[in-house]
């Protein structure tokens, strides 16, 4: 981030000499020079915070060392409820918070949920997976995807927007698209009826 002192800095510099010659080049060529600073400020703070997991390095054919960071994923979907609400889920390993990005090793598949008759539609996408390494389970209306390999790592759970029953599951995979239909649960008629005598 442009720090305020950054700014002021460039602002006294530029009315300092405002047509003086060659001003303008120059002090393009002084900001450009403190973003870089900043830039590489920024990029010390974020790799300090990096899980050792994430970070890698390798020998180049001249024998220097670089490192390599990530992979660092984001992003996300927004979509309108039935009721016109806004619906954002956001995906990947990276999260925002307050205090800089926070990196988790599982990164969340971007999943949508589609519910519909007696009947609720998940699709995750996993790619890179193969079908064998996928976990599901569910209970009440969670589901959990999960996949644990040594080079990549899923972890999601899903709020569904009813109960199900997951006898009866269908699951298709193809092209690292995970389709779950999955039942839901029928309401049995709460209360009793009453004769009148």
């Amino acid at each position: 981030m442009f720090r305020d002192e950054d700014f002021e800095r460039w602002f006294k510099r530029k009315m300092r000499s405002p047509f003086s010659r060659g001003w303008f080049f120059e002090d393009i060529e002084e900001v450009l020079q403190d973003i870089e600073e900043m830039m590489n400020r920024e990029l010390k703070k974020f790799t300090s915070r990096v899980p050792k997991d994430y970070v890698r390095e390798r020998k180049l054919p001249d024998g220097r060392k670089v490192r390599e960071l990530g992979p660092f994923v984001y992003g996300y979907s927004m979509t309108i409820s039935r009721d016109g609400n806004p619906v954002v889920r956001e995906f990947g390993n990276v999260k925002p918070s307050r205090h800089g990005p926070k990196i988790k090793e599982e990164c969340e598949p971007l999943v949508d949920v589609i519910s519909t008759d007696g009947y609720v539609n998940v699709v995750a996408e996993l790619p890179g997976v193969e079908k064998k390494d996928i976990k599901l389970s569910v209970m009440n209306n969670i589901l959990t995807i999960s996949v644990d390999m040594p080079n990549k790592k899923f972890y999601k759970k899903v709020k569904l927007p009813v109960e199900i029953e997951p006898i009866g599951a269908k699951t298709s995979y193809k092209n690292g698209v995970l389709e779950i239909i999955l039942n839901a649960k029928k309401c049995k008629p709460k209360g009793a009826s009453i004769v009148i005598e």
